[in-house]
């Protein structure tokens, strides 16, 4: 339970470790720049979303959906919660510093491409035939076809 907890810590470590790289990059190189300050944010957004696919991918190999996709939800969650509330601290700003439709529009934006990324790795996944279930079924069908049949007496 320890390690699994741990897990969780990591990935909601590292996807807001995404965005405070991003809110730097954009605060020291792209002050005054809206223009480079949104390629940044897409780029931000799409490295979150990659890391998603990849880990919705190596978790749906080796755990069931309902069991890996919780986890996701509460890392995503704790990540999204770091990003919109204290993000904007460490580079100066207040987190409702935009009005509301930009607090929430980060938010939904966050949701959005955690959303395509897990579903983007674990479609991949299912389409390669290589998740969880699909390998269960695979092993089923080979014990089931291994037994030799048994003769029907009348």
């Amino acid at each position: 339970m320890r390690e699994r907890w741990r897990v969780i810590v990591v990935l909601a470590v590292a996807l807001f470790a995404v965005n405070v790289v991003a809110r730097l990059i954009i605060r020291l190189g792209f002050d005054g720049d809206d223009g480079a300050a949104d390629r940044v944010s897409l780029g931000m957004f799409v490295v979150i979303g990659l890391i998603l696919a990849v880990v919705a991918f190596r978790w749906g190999r080796q755990r069931p959906v309902a069991e890996w996709s919780s986890d996701l939800v509460v890392a995503v969650g704790a990540a999204l919660l770091l990003t919109v509330l204290v993000g904007p601290l460490l580079v100066g700003n207040n987190p409702f510093a935009g009005g509301a439709g930009t607090f929430f529009a980060q938010i939904w934006l966050y949701l959005a491409a955690a959303g395509a990324g897990v579903l983007l790795g674990y479609l991949l996944l299912t389409a390669l035939g290589l998740d969880h279930r699909s390998q269960t079924l695979k092993r089923y069908a080979e014990v089931k076809a291994a037994k030799p049949r048994r003769p029907v007496r009348r």
